[in-house]
C-alpha cells in the first residue's frame, strides 16, 4: 500500500481525530482549517459537544489571524466507524496509557480504510509501542502536536517500519494545515523538543517543590526573558497535571536516575484533585 498524498489528493477526505480533550479539539480545530471535514470522536457525548463548540467558537478566527484557509466542518460521532469513513488520516489523541492506546489501535486498525495514514499523538510513548494489533505497522507513525493554534510545530518519527513516503506526505502537506512538522532521526522517548521541555519543566518543578519560587514567579521570569505569552506552570495547567503525570513516570521508567521530587509535587496536585484547567483549579484558580 502507498500512502504517498498531496495535498489536492486528500483535501476532499475527512480527517479522524479519535479523542475530544484538550489537544484532540485543537488538532481537529487545524485539520479544519482549510475547509475540509473534520470527525471527532469520543465515547461520552457531553464531550463531544464541548470539543465541537470549541471548535465552531475558535477556528473563525483562527483563520482570520493567520491570514489563509476557509473554515471547515467539524462534528463528533461516538462511532468509530463513522469517524474513519473514507478518512485519509486518523490522529489518536487519548490519555498517555498503553493500556488504553493498544486495544483502541486495534479498533482503529479495524475499522479504517486500507489507506488511512494511522498517527498517535502520544506526548512520550513511541507508536512502536502500541502497534501490536496494527497488522500494517508501515501506515503507523508518531504526530506529536504541542498546543495549536499557539505552537503548531510537531514532533514526527517512525515506530520503525513506517513508510518513507507516508513520512514524506506529511512533511510536505502538513503545513497546509499551519502545523510545522520535524522528523526525530531515529527514535527517542520524547522526541526532540518534548524532551529537552520535560527537563525543563522538572527543574521548574523541583525550584517549587524546595520552596525557592513560587509558581508565578517561575512563570513570570519566563514571560519577561522569553517573551512568551505563558510560563511552565500555566502549561502544565492547561494540558492538565495528570497528564503531566503521566509523562513524567514514563520518562523515570525511561532513565531511572531522574529525581523523585518534581513527580512528588504533582502527584500531591493530582491526589488533590487540582488537574488545572480542566477542574479549575491547579497551580493556578479559574474561573
Amino acid at each position: 500500500m502507498s500512502y504517498t498524498y498531496t495535498f489536492e489528493d486528500i483535501h476532499n477526505r475527512p480527517v479522524a481525530v479519535i479523542g475530544a480533550g484538550t489537544l484532540g479539539r485543537r488538532i481537529a480545530m487545524m485539520f479544519a482549517s482549510r475547509g475540509g471535514t473534520v470527525r471527532i470522536y469520543a465515547r461520552r457525548a457531553e464531550q463531544r459537544a464541548e470539543a465541537t463548540q470549541y471548535v465552531a467558537e475558535t477556528l473563525p478566527r483562527l483563520v482570520q489571524d493567520r491570514g489563509f484557509g476557509e473554515v471547515g466542518v467539524v462534528m463528533g460521532t461516538g462511532s468509530l466507524e463513522e469517524a474513519l469513513d473514507d478518512a485519509w488520516l486518523a490522529v489518536e489523541s487519548v490519555p498517555e496509557k498503553l493500556e488504553i492506546k493498544i486495544p483502541l489501535w486495534g479498533e482503529i486498525d479495524r475499522a479504517a480504510p486500507p489507506d488511512t495514514i494511522f498517527a498517535t499523538n502520544s506526548s512520550s510513548y513511541p507508536s512502536r509501542l502500541m502497534a501490536e494489533n496494527v497488522r500494517d505497522k508501515t501506515r503507523l507513525c508518531n504526530t506529536h502536536f504541542y498546543m495549536p493554534p499557539q505552537f503548531n510545530a510537531l514532533d514526527l518519527m517512525s515506530d520503525g517500519q513506517t513508510d518513507r513516503g507516508l513520512l514524506d506526505t506529511l512533511l510536505a502537506v502538513l503545513p497546509e494545515f499551519g502545523v510545522h512538522p520535524f522528523e526525530a532521526r531515529k527514535e527517542c522517548t520524547g522526541f526532540i523538543f518534548n524532551r529537552v521541555w520535560a527537563a525543563i519543566k522538572r527543574e521548574c518543578l523541583a525550584v517549587v517543590a524546595e520552596g525557592v519560587a513560587r509558581p508565578e514567579d517561575v512563570d513570570g521570569m519566563f514571560k519577561i526573558n522569553w517573551r512568551v505569552p505563558a510560563g511552565p506552570f500555566q502549561m502544565m495547567d492547561l494540558v492538565g497535571l495528570d497528564v503531566a503525570l503521566d509523562i513524567e513516570n514514563h520518562y523515570c521508567e525511561e532513565f531511572r536516575y531522574l529525581p523523585k521530587k518534581s513527580r512528588d509535587l504533582l502527584q500531591s496536585y493530582v491526589d488533590a484533585g487540582k488537574l488545572g484547567v480542566k477542574t479549575g483549579e491547579g497551580f493556578y484558580t479559574y474561573t
